[in-house]
């Protein structure tokens, strides 16, 4: 019988040493999770386990990237 994960996809959490994240996915044995400042990082959910706990922040706005206009070749 499969057990319920710990956190729910795109749940708000803070992390002792990597500060505050969204979860990105969640199984009984790992957890993935994308965090402001340092990038999206994959953790044995046994061992990270106690370094997390659910906030009740809004989750950030996702950056655009300015996209480069692509110039057209020029005519010979």
């Amino acid at each position: 019988m499969a057990t319920k994960p710990a956190f729910a996809q795109s749940a708000q959490i803070e992390h002792t040493k990597f500060g505050f994240g969204s979860v990105l996915s969640c199984s009984e044995e790992y957890i993935v999770i994308k965090f402001d400042d340092h990038g999206e990082k994959k953790f044995v959910l046994a061992i990270v386990l106690p370094n997390l706990k659910k906030s009740d922040r809004q989750p950030p706005a996702e950056k655009r990237r300015a996209s480069k206009k692509k110039v057209a070749p020029a005519a010979k």
